[in-house]
């Protein structure tokens, strides 16, 4: 049996398949036919502009503009099927172009002549790529594709589960936990104030790369950076003023020196940062997955839903597991994505083409990973019982706050002497208990001392919650 080719269960990537649903919002910035609208506006600009510059022999009418911006708020899968076309067999009397870019070029002369509100359409056709080389369109139409990416459908996915993480740290502040260092027993914390550290873990790497993805830079500089064929068809206009003013109304920063390739360090910055996203959800993956096989967590199931296929009882935590091993996939993509695209042998060698298209691959893993950790997160329940009944269990971690108010009141062996109580050794409440009848301290000290519980040692756990936003 062949299913076709447009049947997810056929896709050779997952992200296509399996994932097809969840990845369906990024199509829009990451998809082929994405970059051939991002193409086409930067081209469809880039003409509008040269018309409204006075030195130039080429006008636009007002209506003409409109015309041309249409057919960039109207581009459809037909008008992406004709580029495609356009490249690889050829179309409307145009040969193969074998060449992406150079398909737009040949497309807008089609639609232009088409448009009913431009006359004279021909005249229009030697200033569509006007000077340019193709790295000046692509360039800018990738860095338009990854800003409404990250802003409409990656970091929202993030802040929603920094919000759902700030919402588990101010519903358990007060929920006294048992927390381990080096995987033992230590000084009690509370579910809260552990959610509250990755909900501000979260929250800084998002600023970061909302602040990476503000600082995407562009060029429109020509073959090698220089300008040279437009200052060979102009050389009095401005270029270097056209080309800025020109990228940063696209709501770009401009990158004035570069060779044909723009430095693609702003980029890597962008990886970079999304990758210090993934960090923390994986740890935060972990440790959710940590709890929930101390049972220090439950999970809310779902009818109908299968734990296991041999062991019906089970309620495995598949959501954090998910995202776990799509963020590592995701990191992995991001890392190599930023290793790569910074590299480029002289002034241009076409490596990069091709691992740009990739970067809606790393995308769409963080997507998954975001959108299965808020799942997990949802599904949650502390277990208060339990987690109480293994603090009251571990008395020996009280030996900390002993020491101090020992150190406190000047006793040079402190630590010493609740290290030969505790340390290897089984300890009850009561233990404490006979040492502090045993001690030279004065009684309100010692009532201090046998006020010491297990559960109530977790210092400002609960007020720290309130740090988040700070």
């Amino acid at each position: 049996m062949t299913l076709p080719r447009s049947d997810p269960l056929s896709a050779v990537s997952p992200i296509d398949g399996r994932y097809a649903g969840r990845t369906a919002p990024l199509s829009p910035y990451t998809s082929e036919s994405a970059l051939m609208r991002a193409r086409t506006r930067v081209e469809v600009e880039y003409l509008i502009a040269l018309a409204a510059h006075p030195e130039t022999a080429v006008s636009i009418s007002e209506a003409e503009a409109d015309a041309l911006r249409a057919i960039v708020s109207g581009f459809d899968a037909e008008d992406a099927r004709v580029i495609k076309q356009l490249e690889t067999e050829g179309s409307h009397g145009y040969s193969a172009t074998n060449h992406d870019v150079k398909a737009v070029e040949y497309f807008l002369r089609i639609r232009i002549d088409d448009a009913k509100a431009i006359t004279d359409a021909e005249r229009l056709y030697p200033w569509i790529h006007f000077g340019l080389t193709s790295e000046d369109v692509n360039n800018l139409a990738h860095r338009l594709l990854v800003s409404g990416a990250l802003e409409s459908v990656v970091l929202p996915a993030a802040r929603d589960v920094r919000d759902s993480l700030v919402d588990l740290a101010q519903e358990n502040r007060d929920v006294a936990m048992l927390a381990r260092t080096h995987g033992q027993p230590a000084t009690p914390t509370t579910f809260g104030k552990e959610m509250a550290v990755y909900a501000a873990r979260l929250g800084r790497t998002i600023a970061r790369t909302e602040a990476a993805r503000e600082e995407l830079s562009g060029k429109l500089a020509g073959a090698s950076g220089t300008y040279a064929a437009h200052v060979a068809a102009y050389p009095d206009i401005d270029w270097q003023a056209f080309a800025e003013s020109f990228v940063t109304d696209l709501g770009l920063q401009h990158t004035p020196l570069s060779t044909q390739v723009n430095p693609c360090d702003d980029l890597a910055a962008v990886f970079d940062a999304l990758a210090a996203i993934n960090n923390v959800l994986l740890d935060l993956n972990r440790d959710m997955w940590l709890y929930i096989s101390d049972r220090y967590l439950g999970q809310e199931s779902a009818a109908g839903e299968t734990g296991s296929s041999t062991m019906p009882h089970k309620v495995n935590p598949i959501d954090f597991e998910n995202s776990e091993g799509n963020l590592s996939k995701a990191t992995s993509d991001l890392t190599f994505l930023r290793d790569y695209v910074t590299t480029s042998r002289l002034q241009r060698d076409l490596s990069d083409s091709t691992v740009k298209r990739n970067i809606g691959a790393a995308f769409a893993h963080c997507l998954i990973g975001y959108r299965k950790t808020e799942a997990g997160l949802s599904k949650v329940v502390p277990n208060e019982m339990v987690m109480r009944e293994e603090l009251e269990a571990t008395p020996e971690i009280i030996g900390e706050a002993v020491q101090t108010i020992l150190r406190r009141e000047g006793d040079t062996e402190a630590y010493e002497r609740v290290k030969a109580l505790t340390r290897g050794q089984e300890v009850t409440i009561e233990d404490f208990h006979e040492l502090f009848a045993d001690l030279d301290v004065s009684e309100p000290v010692r009532e201090e001392l046998l006020a010491l519980t297990p559960t109530g040692y977790t210092g400002i756990a609960a007020e720290l919650v309130g740090r988040i936003n700070k």
